[in-house]
């Protein structure tokens, strides 16, 4: 039974490998970019996209990094899923041009490591060697370069990303990936913003190659396997929809509110709103703060039909909350998600901290005087 547990690690590992051989634009293909970074967005269930105005924009939406006006940003946030199996990390550096424009650099890996290659663990007469036991990795990686920068029109800015892409099975399979994301973002007065994010405008395309050697083939073929070939995946766009409304409620408090559409291009998901070929994922999330110190949020999310047992449906989502603290140059936010198991997702505890730095140029000019 461990042998078989064991060994069921290399082959889950490649699954979705095999997979991508049979459609060049299978669903979630390169999904670990859409986990979403930090844990302040993460608290409102990703409902980020209009009123993101930090280094997180690199990821949500690149437009809003005018809103950034410190010398230079950075943020981190390590996160872990199943139990701590699977390991998800990001780290963000943002920092203004000049007066118009920004620019951006976003590092993202999810990952599995320490699996099990048990493939050699029985020879050819049937003898079992444990010293035959290797392990390996399977991590995905995401690099995005953003620039962004204001328009003539009032309020108005554009902003893209360049990505790439870099995923591997050990020594097994690996693929780089290229792709474009195009957004924008508006401010109308100083209560509502809007934003819009094509993730993928002109579709990412993954290039797999594999290196099995003969031995791991035959174990294919004896264990009833497909032998993977190289191939191409292609990551269809995807239109993130966004409006946010923020109202002051006395002296510094203040409330914000807002609510995303995540529009898929892939076919029919299970979302909130099944339709072919667009599948539209709805997202809300609110928050209540005081100045730039202390914000409480929640959001509901991650809508989805489950199939009962007597064959109907019942539709599940699942609640978060977070908390962000502020203190001079650095914020600390927390998320907690899955609230009271109200969904099929495990829950998740988050954190993520983001720095600002000021310009030294301006602290020896202060000094100086």
């Amino acid at each position: 039974m461990k042998i078989k547990l064991l060994s069921s690690f290399l082959f889950v590992s490649v699954a979705h490998v095999i997979y991508a051989q049979g459609s060049i634009a299978p669903k979630y293909s390169n999904e670990f970019l859409q986990i979403g970074v930090g844990a302040g967005a993460l608290g409102m269930s990703n409902s980020i996209v209009a009123g993101v105005d930090d280094v997180t924009s690199g990821y949500w939406n690149p437009a809003a990094l005018t809103d950034v006006k410190d010398f230079l940003q950075i943020g981190a946030m390590h996160a872990e899923y199943f139990a701590g199996i699977a390991k998800y990390d990001y780290i963000g550096v943002a920092k203004p041009i000049d007066e118009m424009s920004t620019g951006a650099f976003t590092f993202i890996r999810f990952g599995v490591d320490d699996i099990p290659n048990t493939t050699q663990l029985i020879d050819a007469t049937g003898n079992i060697d444990y010293d035959k036991i290797t392990t390996f990795s399977a991590g995905d990686y995401g690099f995005l370069f953003s620039y962004a920068r204001k328009m003539p029109v009032e309020g108005l800015s554009v902003g893209g990303n360049f990505k790439i892409i870099y995923r591997h099975v050990g020594k097994f399979a690996r693929s780089w990936g290229f792709g474009l994301d195009a957004a924008a973002t508006y401010r109308l007065g100083e209560k509502w913003r809007f934003g819009v994010l094509l993730r993928d405008a002109t579709s990412t395309f993954n290039a797999w190659s594999f290196n099995l050697d003969d031995a791991m083939k035959e174990t294919f073929e004896i264990t009833g396997n497909e032998i993977p070939q190289n191939g191409l995946e292609l990551t269809l766009p995807k239109i993130i929809l966004g409006a946010s409304f923020k109202q002051k409620i006395v002296k510094e408090f203040y409330v914000r509110s807002e609510i995303n559409m995540d529009l898929n291009t892939d076919g029919r998901r299970n979302v909130l709103i099944r339709t072919s070929p667009i599948s539209i994922d709805p997202h809300v999330g609110i928050e209540f703060g005081y100045g730039k110190w202390v914000a409480l949020r929640a959001g509901i999310g991650n809508f989805q039909w489950i199939k009962n047992p007597d064959l109907t449906e019942s539709l599940t989502l699942q609640p978060n909350i977070g908390i962000g603290v502020g203190f001079k140059d650095v914020k600390i936010d927390y998320a907690f998600t899955d609230i009271g198991d109200a969904s099929v997702a495990l829950y998740s505890h988050i954190f993520s901290l983001r720095f600002s730095i000021s310009d030294p140029r301006l602290k020896e000019s202060t000094s100086s005087m």
